[in-house]
């Protein structure tokens, strides 16, 4: 109407739709851009996709980066782990300076750590790719792997594993069974699985209860499943426990069974996998038999005294003393 103003139409000044402005389309696309991009990390920070892969002892696992180089396993596959209270909640963490959290037998080597280097530096794609998941650079993959130690898990245990596919590394959250040879560092971190070859890294937290694929074992129960924290210090040996024999032994950091010493069982020791605030103090389960006595129902005699066994101590062997690194964050009291 003559002298009054016209209601501002739905395009610019110009008449042109307002989205065909050359600054709103880059703001629109740079907004877009940033939203996938968060999409992306929050689906990878639980390991791409909320799913925990159980890999059994022996299993090559998913995209295997080697041929298995394991010497020792299964020594603990198929027993069952120390009772959990019912309260248990989780993924519970033990410190990687606990003794007996690695097991293996002594004077032997759990992993073939020359044949590892060797299938590494011989393949240079799976090489770099391995160099890149370790965090290290492909020349230090032969001094990176002879400075780890070989053990077994002793309890199932929660990682970040790494897979081989189309040239590179790939991440996926894993539960390796007890009784998986790895090789360990000077922090108590389990850093390569022996049976696949892949690199191992401290595992990712989930939001919500991730799902479990693959195949799982007798013994496998989520509430059991541990994670290794870091020891405070670098350590000098990790004392492992011989669940075949019941014997302790050390085994220097970056050694491979050589040089083992047989020391005596330490206090607060794992020897299950993992320890639950046991009611009384862990000992080896009496082997004999029952008290029963002889003499027929029909004489009366004095009953014989109700024997109480009880759990004798190991045999003495060289005085324990581990370096104060060894009581480190999440030993067991």
């Amino acid at each position: 109407p003559t002298g009054g103003h016209a209601a501002p139409g739905p395009g610019r000044g110009d008449g042109s739709p307002w989205w065909k402005s050359a600054p709103r389309i880059a703001l629109l696309t740079g907004t877009v851009v940033v939203a996938a991009a968060l999409a992306v990390f929050f689906l990878r920070s639980d390991g791409g996709s909320g799913e925990v892969f159980l890999q059994a002892a022996a299993a090559d696992g998913n995209d295997p980066f080697t041929p298995s180089t394991a010497k020792d396993t299964g020594a603990e596959a198929t027993a069952a782990p120390a009772p959990a209270p019912s309260d248990t909640g989780g993924t519970r963490g033990i410190g990687g300076a606990t003794a007996g959290l690695y097991g293996g037998t002594q004077y032997q080597a759990s992993c073939d750590v020359e044949r590892q280097i060797s299938y590494l530096t011989d393949d240079q794609a799976k090489g770099r790719a391995f160099a890149s998941a370790a965090e290290i650079t492909p020349d230090r993959i032969p001094s990176y792997l002879r400075g780890l130690t070989s053990a077994q898990l002793r309890a199932d245990t929660r990682v970040t594993n790494h897979g081989y596919k189309n040239g590179s590394a790939t991440t996926y959250q894993a539960v390796l069974q007890a009784g998986t040879a790895v090789l360990v560092d000077d922090r108590g971190l389990p850093r390569v699985r022996c049976a696949c070859g892949n690199p191992l890294g401290p595992p990712v937290a989930a939001k919500g209860t991730p799902k479990t694929k693959g195949q799982s074992w007798t013994a496998y129960r989520a509430a059991d499943v541990v994670v290794v924290s870091e020891a405070g210090d670098a350590l000098d040996v990790l004392v492992l426990y011989d669940t075949r024999t019941g014997e302790w032994f050390e085994r220097p950091v970056g050694t491979h069974g050589d040089q083992d010493r047989p020391v005596s069982r330490p206090r607060g020791g794992m020897t299950t996998a993992p320890p639950q605030a046991p009611s009384a103090p862990p000992g080896p389960t009496p082997s004999k038999k029952p008290y029963t006595p002889s003499v027929s129902p029909r004489v009366t005699t004095t009953p014989p005294p109700t024997i109480t066994e009880t759990p004798s101590e190991p045999a003495p062997g060289p005085a324990y003393g581990p370096p104060a690194a060894l009581a480190g964050p999440g030993a067991p009291s």
